[in-house]
């Protein structure tokens, strides 16, 4: 179609249907490949998945379940009393010939007659379900109590917990579940599981081995021995983690059941281990090094998130020190504009004064005062002598001083008008020299009351601190 477009557009002779036949004739076409079961099963990335008959049984998770007591109705309960006492009567004779048996010497006692006074005459059906943890510590004080005292590391908790320690730390998890009513129970726990033998090689950090025991009169030892189809006590079982048939697969390498002596239920176990060992190893290899990894993608993670933190410090402080030179800027040309309109108010002001300054009393007047002012060198007036009125105030002293150089300037005759908000200070003083007086601008005091009829007078400028504390500094 795009060349059918262009060659219409663009003129040309060639027939556009053809060349677009021609153009789709020379498509590149894929060869269609043929391959038999052989040629797949010997080809290179073909990975041979292991048999179902070889892999390993799976290991069940059991979490003790809360048993629930169902309690018939009313009516059932009426029906069914009879049956109750019954059963009752029926217990508590057997409990009699029990009692009754066990005082028969011991090589004839039945097995169950032992037992039965071991527990306590307790019934073993009766048990209190207990929390995992609580039910390990019975077992563990129970097993201590019937064969004394040993070095076996019974796992404080339940099953569960202990499924989930050999999974975290790739260790082998030998499963051991006993029954008191067993025959061979007793001899197995003495003469196999107690040797020295199998003791050392439990307790042999090298084996990584878990052990976790249970009575199956307990109900999550009970419920283990269902999960793992348990029919021949006593049972053992060795559990781990089966890389090779999922990463999180946890499998029973080797079932140990029945009496067997210490030699033949070492062996069973250190061949299962030998097994499995290399494959755990690698798994925990490929841990460590995905913790290199992770710990190193952490510590380059940290180091970026501190030169972030130090980069963005840099910025906050970069933009405080133009926020603050700008305030700074902002600030001084406040000021230099403030200073600017108060100069000019000031020279207004001076121009506004200066006409409403008395003229001097001509030298026919009598009570005039004669007063010679030393003005300050930078004004450059040197001593000047002028008459002034009885009645001028010292004020009217202080602005002729102030406005002199504009009364000498005869040519500026500009009126200003005074300025609003303005209230003028006096950059100078005058005093007395003999004896030292100094006098304020006051508008209720007159000359002539503090000069009487003339006087020498100094003009001293007011110099402020703060304009001396960088000659200070340089000091």
């Amino acid at each position: 179609m795009q060349i059918a477009i262009a060659k219409f557009f663009d003129g040309e002779g060639p027939d556009p249907v053809a060349e677009a036949i021609a153009a789709q004739n020379a498509i590149p076409r894929t060869a269609a490949r043929h391959e038999n079961l052989q040629e797949s099963l010997l080809g290179a990335d073909y990975t041979p998945r292991a048999p179902r008959a070889h892999r390993t049984e799976l290991a069940p998770r059991v979490v003790p379940q809360p048993s629930t007591t169902y309690r018939p109705p009313f009516f059932a309960s009426l029906l069914f009393a009879p049956f109750n006492v019954g059963y009752r009567v029926v217990a508590t004779l057997f409990r009699s010939v029990m009692y009754l048996l066990s005082f028969l010497p011991r090589p004839i006692r039945p097995r169950t007659v032992t037992s039965t006074m071991q527990k306590g005459w307790k019934n073993t059906n009766g048990r209190r379900m207990l929390m995992p943890r609580d039910t390990a510590a019975r077992f563990k004080r129970e097993f201590e109590e019937e064969y004394g005292e040993h070095s076996l590391p019974f796992l404080d908790g339940g099953h569960a917990q202990a499924i989930d320690a050999a999974k975290a730390d790739l260790k082998f998890l030998l499963i051991v579940l006993m029954s008191p009513e067993h025959d061979d129970t007793e001899s197995f726990t003495r003469e196999t599981l107690l040797s020295p033998e199998v003791v050392s090689f439990i307790n042999d950090p090298a084996n990584n081995i878990i052990l976790w025991g249970g009575n199956v009169l307990d109900s999550e030892a009970y419920q283990v021995s269902l999960e793992y189809s348990c029919t021949k006590f006593p049972f053992s079982a060795l559990i781990c983690l089966t890389p090779k048939e999922g990463s999180t697969r946890m499998g029973i390498v080797k079932r140990l059941a029945g009496p067997m002596a210490p030699s033949s239920y070492l062996a069973g176990i250190q061949a299962a281990i030998n097994k499995y060992a290399p494959d755990l190893d690698g798994v925990r290899a490929e841990r460590a090094a995905q913790q290199v990894a992770r710990n190193l993608r952490t510590e380059q993670d940290s180091a970026y998130e501190r030169s972030l933190a130090r980069d963005r410090e840099r910025a906050r402080q970069k933009r405080d020190a133009e926020a603050t030179a700008a305030a700074a800027e902002r600030k001084a040309r406040e000021d230099a504009e403030a200073a600017e309109l108060l100069e000019k108010k000031r020279q207004q002001w001076r121009r506004w004064r200066a006409t409403t300054i008395g003229s001097e009393p001509d030298s026919g007047v009598k009570d005039a005062v004669r007063l010679a002012l030393n003005m300050p060198e930078s004004s450059g007036a040197g001593r000047v002598i002028r008459k002034f009125d009885k009645e001028a105030t010292l004020e009217e002293l202080y602005a002729f001083v102030e406005c002199y150089d504009l009364l000498q300037d005869a040519s500026d005759e500009e009126k200003a008008p005074k300025p609003d908000d303005y209230e003028h200070k006096y950059g100078f003083r005058i005093a007395a020299v003999m004896p030292r007086e100094t006098f304020e601008p006051s508008e209720d005091i007159t000359v002539a009351e503090k000069m009487g009829r003339g006087g020498n007078l100094i003009v001293e400028e007011i110099v402020e601190e703060a304009s001396l504390q960088p000659d200070q500094g340089e000091e």
